[in-house]
């Protein structure tokens, strides 16, 4: 039985949620967050990240003046509760359907979403480009960067950080630290952020300088992200300050807070298909066909066994690219770079250059962040880089943004390249010995999301003749 939402039905902009005295923005965030999850059963969807900052959402709408002040969601699959309180609440149900709401911001949607960010680290940069063009003008709106920690490995976020903190311009940068990408968040900075935690450190104390401070920015935090009190007196504070730069707010968040299942899975229920939610079993039919991540998954372990000579790297997507099944075989010979694919693809292309055997599982719409990579570090320097191209083609819900539609033409014009594209889960299997075979230039096998269409599997690989 859906929740009552007597708070939320009073809603129709977020200048309302201004107007709410503070002793009814509790009673909000749980009208919120039931309305997500009774969504969510619906249609699916990104639901584990949203439920996360229900809490900081609702006081970040009630603090600031949206649109006016800018808020930039990064990655924006966090934006659900954003979406309700900006008067989406109706189309909610429609999210990722045809015709409907879009998964992630957009700025063609609403005011509200004055940067799309579907991809990832975008925020900080994008910001501080509000920010100056602000300063410019002579304006005095405020603008917010929400950047969950996973996004925050993405070098792009360094080279903002590193910006904005010579550039002095008021920026609120809020990193959303519930300790997860889609997996758990890898890295020296997740560790960072995890001492953080452990131990309080505010602009002015004593003792060792954050890694945010040491780059020019006031460091406030850890805030308790589900403490909606808290997380409005140090809003409500900032907001008020006359003269502010750069300044970081680390917000501690759990990821699928107050979701209804009983075995917590912040990775499974990052992303859900509806579900019945009375029962909590899952509408989808069980697959009757291996996917072609598994199957992809399954001959590079198998040739792994053969070959320690091949090792794998994912950028923050070990269960998406199947490589969680290669890393628990192969823990020394899988690297999850966070969300890095600049880095990965270079990294790869330094292990190629000493004679291992790498293979590059990157979906292929992320790969395009990394072309210069594989132009300069790859191609150019014909070294063996083996990309595996997940989600090749059309992707259905994710929208244009997550669609693999362009890696054909941004491969092909390559020097030095072969391109591979399965027909079938069996043909797969082939091409994947086929990259293990090549030995003296890169190669890539894109392959799509879902299903294979059930054809007979070969009991090993084959190296195929190329052209053929």
């Amino acid at each position: 039985m859906d929740m009552l939402t007597p708070v939320l039905d009073r809603l129709v902009e977020p200048s309302d949620i201004r107007a709410l005295d503070r002793r009814d923005l509790n009673r909000l965030a749980d009208e919120v967050r039931a309305e997500i999850i009774s969504a969510a059963s619906e249609t699916g969807g990104h639901f584990g990240a949203g439920l996360g900052v229900v809490e900081l959402t609702v006081a970040l709408h009630h603090v600031f003046n949206t649109p006016e002040d800018r808020l930039i969601w990064d990655v924006s699959h966090q934006a659900y509760p954003h979406k309700l309180l900006t008067g989406r609440r109706k189309a909610l149900r429609s999210i990722r359907k045809k015709g409907g709401l879009y998964g992630f911001t957009k700025r063609s949607e609403s005011e509200f979403d004055p940067f799309g960010t579907a991809h990832s680290s975008t925020s900080i940069s994008a910001g501080l480009g509000m920010a100056v063009a602000r300063d410019l003008k002579g304006a005095r709106n405020h603008v917010i960067a929400v950047i969950g920690d996973g996004a925050i490995t993405g070098g792009m976020a360094y080279e903002a950080l590193n910006h904005a903190g010579a550039e002095k311009s008021r920026l609120i940068v809020i990193v959303n630290d519930n300790g997860m990408s889609i997996g758990p968040a890898v890295g020296a900075l997740s560790t960072h952020l995890t001492e953080l935690r452990d131990t309080p450190k505010r602009t002015g104390s004593n003792g060792p300088s954050s890694f945010f401070e040491t780059l020019g920015f006031r460091h406030i935090g850890p805030v308790d992200g589900h403490d909606l009190d808290k997380l409005v007196s140090t809003l409500s504070a900032l907001r008020d300050e006359s003269d502010c730069g750069p300044v970081v707010i680390h917000v501690v968040t759990e990821k699928g807070h107050g979701h209804p299942f009983s075995k917590p899975d912040k990775e499974k229920y990052h992303a859900v298909g509806p579900f019945n939610p009375e029962t909590l079993e899952f509408k989808a039919a069980p697959a009757t066909k291996p996917t072609y991540t598994k199957v992809f998954a399954e001959a590079l372990s198998e040739a792994a066994a053969k070959d320690p000579k091949i090792v794998a790297i994912t950028a923050a997507m070990g269960s998406g690219t199947g490589l969680d099944h290669f890393g628990a075989a192969f823990p020394d010979r899988c690297f999850d770079v966070g969300i890095a694919e600049q880095h990965a693809v270079t990294f790869a292309a330094g292990l190629a250059a000493q004679g291992m055997r790498p293979f590059c599982a990157i979906y292929s719409t992320f790969l395009q962040r990394a072309y210069d990579q594989v132009v300069h570090d790859v191609a150019i320097q014909k070294l063996p880089v083996r990309f595996a191209m997940d989600r090749a083609g059309l992707v259905g819900a994710d929208g244009p943004t997550h669609a693999g539609s362009f890696d054909i033409a941004y491969l092909g014009c390559l020097p030095n390249f072969v391109i591979m594209a399965a027909a079938d889960e069996a043909e797969l299997v082939h091409m994947v010995a086929t990259q293990v075979a090549i030995d003296d230039h890169p190669s890539a096998l894109r392959y799509p999301r879902g299903e294979g269409v059930g054809v007979e599997m070969p009991t090993e690989g084959k190296p195929l003749e190329i052209g053929k």
